[in-house]
């Protein structure tokens, strides 16, 4: 099993990347290939002209074809998710996430941006076709205690990723049950 992340923050690193590496970890224990993706991998201009044909980009869109999932975390600004995490979403494909399951995670200095995810960036997320956008964690910057170093957050905030995590990675199951197997000639059942 492959999932990609997608740190969406500008800095790094930051809260929301801290997310991020709670997660990653997690799911390395699970034996989950992931691959790591923040902003900082992709060139400001490339961003910023739309530069479809950016090596990085193109990696970048591979590595999502053959994952099976995605988790990208943002932080919240004026009520909305990050630009940069935009001018890189506007840059994939229409399809780029048909048939992956998708955990958004995004921090927000106030509580009263929790639903910046739900109202801005999962919208997007549904433009690109995921197959299931997963209610996704909420964390406000009190709930991040470090993230200059190896990432510390509330126990409150880890109950609430692992409980997310545990959404996605049954998420993940059963969209290999459902995916059809188009190697197996018609009317043989699996046994």
């Amino acid at each position: 099993m492959r999932v990609v992340t997608l740190a969406g923050s500008p800095r790094f690193p930051s809260r929301s990347s801290a997310l991020l590496e709670y997660v990653r970890e997690r799911l390395n224990a699970q034996e989950v290939e992931v691959c790591h993706w923040h902003l900082q991998n992709f060139a400001p201009e490339d961003l910023i002209y739309a530069r479809f044909d950016s090596p990085a980009l193109q990696t970048f869109i591979e590595q999502l074809k053959e994952s099976d999932g995605l988790i990208v975390a943002t932080p919240v600004y004026k009520a909305a998710y990050a630009g940069a995490l935009k001018a890189l979403l506007d840059l994939l494909p229409e399809r780029a996430l048909e048939g992956k399951v998708v955990l958004p995670l995004a921090t927000g200095g106030t509580v009263a941006h929790m639903l910046a995810v739900d109202y801005a960036l999962k919208p997007v997320l549904s433009a690109l076709k995921a197959q299931e956008i997963l209610y996704g964690v909420f964390a406000d910057d009190t709930q991040v205690l470090d993230y200059q170093h190896k990432p510390s957050l509330t126990p409150n905030l880890q109950m609430r990723l692992d409980n997310a995590l545990e959404t996605f990675w049954q998420a993940l199951h059963r969209r290999e049950i459902q995916a059809p197997d188009f190697h197996r000639p018609q009317g043989i059942a699996h046994a």
